[in-house]
């Protein structure tokens, strides 16, 4: 068994669902860095989709916050888009990423979540990812957050549903 375990992936993927019932399921602590971004941009006023306003140290701030938890703390489930790629070269982490390759999906997803329309979702999503890339790609100098060899564990959540995507990462987890 791991001691922590990263769930990263691109809106509307499934990462947050799958983080509470692993959470859930573990009975480990829940970080949601979506939660934080959340509050940030509220704070300041920022819509969510567009995270070139947002500070550069705000978004080094958070990945160093959440490199420190996995460093020096146990038994936690991290959701956030960079987490995984966070957790590299730190023991005993497991980094699920999570993909939907079906862009039509994750938008249904959106307009049902968020109660947004299809149009609004569509733009949500393009403009949310593109802001985020540019953003972490001038930080960290690459565009590769969501490589799948930087995973040890790739599930795809439109051919799996939450409770088969739940049911692949506590086998992987309980088959360490």
């Amino acid at each position: 068994m791991p001691r922590n375990i990263t769930i990263s992936s691109k809106a509307a993927t499934g990462s947050t669902t799958l983080a509470r019932s692993l959470s859930e399921k573990l009975g480990w602590q829940l970080i949601l860095g979506g939660e934080l971004v959340r509050q940030h941009v509220k704070q300041n006023g920022i819509p969510l989709e567009k995270t070139g306003q947002t500070s550069d140290q705000f978004h080094l701030d958070l990945d160093n916050l959440i490199k420190d938890k996995l460093q020096k703390e146990n038994h936690l489930v991290i959701e956030s888009w960079l987490a995984g790629y966070d957790a590299q070269g730190i023991p005993d982490v497991y980094k699920i990423l999570l993909v939907c390759p079906d862009d039509a999906v994750r938008i249904d997803r959106l307009v049902n979540r968020d109660r947004m329309t299809i149009e609004e979702a569509k733009y949500h999503l393009q403009t949310r990812e593109e802001e985020n890339i540019k953003k972490w790609e001038k930080l960290y100098l690459t565009k590769d957050f969501w490589n799948p060899k930087l995973y040890d564990l790739v599930i795809d959540t439109y051919a799996n549903g939450p409770t088969e995507t739940l049911e692949i990462a506590l086998k992987a987890i309980r088959g360490l």
